[in-house]
């Protein structure tokens, strides 16, 4: 065989080679390592991939050096033919060698892994981990003085592991950019489920003046009545007042309280309270260790101020049930104008409208209101909060009971 011909079969091996550097190196950069964890779990080039990348500094270190060996032996070889057989342009040789290095062995394999990082990744770990076996004098002499630099720098390469570790935003940005790969129900549950972490009792909590109970000092008939219309589980017990809370009644032992309506005691549980500021996650938890399933909410003086029930918080995960027709507490009048019952949640109307009111003082439109009036409203009136008009339409004994409201565009 002619020298050129095998000077050229080289030349072509050796840039295969860099261009199968190159590719690997942003195979494995690039590549999801949460995919290549649920592809190690039937492929062992994954597996591989994974291994390699817990220490990038010697996985890049052999990549760099067999790609740039590569790139110098094929810049040998071009210059010997243009020496021998095109009259000695060095420059020309050089000029398309650096076209064809950046077409064939940089932009075309890049490319390529780029758009399939984890399928690269999980072919070239097998090639890569021979890779550091050869070059491994190289390499740890490399490696050797790189440490010092990067000590100096007070950066460890194995901290690049860390790196995997996400926040709860940065999940939450995960869930959103990802949405389309995700069932829109799953991933509003999955979204509610992060929020437990920022939300707290108070948040989601029934408010002290719409706690549904049993009032001992009323009559037989109306108990009933709410023993068979209510949606949990559990009812508070209380004489008068929530204030004066006896215990918790279980619809299963409803029959029995009925029965012995004016001695209850026996058919009641202790009351359980819980404070105003607690977080939900560890709410849920709570429920779970101390078996229970409503909570009075108290604030820091231990005045009752809402209710809670791990009803509630599943709510918050799964979304809400239309038992109490609670649909029609937001009325749509054109594309920018909704009616609204005042007590709603300022939380939950941005939720469904996905609108931006302020969460971070009072939990509800009424008391979003008169919180920016200092005062309550009077007569019918027309405020503006943030980018939203409002307007009362209708009062009820002191209190905001219908509001119009528009976001302006």
């Amino acid at each position: 065989m002619d020298t050129p011909l095998i000077l050229i079969i080289v030349l072509i091996l050796l840039l295969f080679f860099s261009g199968f550097s190159s590719g690997s190196e942003t195979g494995m950069m690039a590549s999801n390592k949460v995919k290549l964890r649920n592809l190690s779990k039937k492929s062992k080039g994954a597996k591989r991939a994974l291994n390699l990348l817990q220490r990038p500094d010697i996985l890049l270190s052999a990549i760099l050096v067999g790609n740039n060996f590569a790139n110098i032996l094929a810049s040998s070889i071009v210059t010997l033919l243009v020496i021998d057989y095109f009259g000695g342009n060095v420059l020309l040789g050089s000029v398309i060698l650096t076209i064809v290095i950046l077409i064939f062995s940089e932009i075309t394999p890049k490319t390529i892994a780029s758009v399939y990082p984890e399928k690269f990744a999980e072919k070239s770990s097998w090639v890569l981990k021979k890779l550091i076996f050869i070059f491994n004098p190289i390499i740890s002499f490399t490696n050797l003085i790189s440490s010092k630099i990067l000590a100096s720098l007070n950066i460890n390469p194995k901290d690049s592991a860390e790196n995997d570790n996400l926040n709860t935003e940065e999940l939450r940005t995960l869930l959103q950019d990802h949405g389309d790969l995700i069932p829109t129900q799953s991933r509003m549950m999955l979204s509610s489920i992060l929020d437990l972490e920022d939300l707290t009792v108070e948040d989601i909590m029934v408010a002290n003046s719409e706690i549904v109970g049993i009032d001992v000092t009323s009559d037989i008939e109306e108990a009933k009545l709410i023993i068979s219309s209510s949606f949990y589980s559990r009812l508070p017990v209380y004489e008068g007042s929530i204030d004066k809370i006896i215990g918790i009644l279980h619809l299963k032992d409803a029959h029995h309280f009925i029965e012995n309506f004016k001695n209850t005691q026996e058919h009641l549980s202790e009351p359980y309270y819980v404070s105003q500021s607690t977080k939900l996650s560890r709410q849920l938890k709570e429920f779970q260790i101390l078996d229970k399933n409503i909570g009075l909410v108290v604030d820091e003086y231990g005045e009752i101020e809402g209710l809670i029930s791990i009803e509630d918080i599943f709510q918050e995960i799964v979304g809400k049930f239309d038992v109490n027709n609670n649909s029609m507490e937001i009325q749509t009048i054109n594309k920018s104008t909704v009616q609204v019952d005042a007590n709603i949640k300022v939380r939950d109307l941005n939720k469904k409208l996905n609108w931006e009111l302020p969460e971070s003082g009072a939990k509800t439109l009424n008391g979003l209101i008169i919180d920016y009036l200092e005062d309550i409203p009077q007569n019918k009136l027309c405020i503006q909060i943030d980018n939203y008009s409002m307007e009362i339409i209708e009062l009820e004994d002191n209190s905001i009971s219908k509001l119009k409201i528009s976001k302006n565009k």
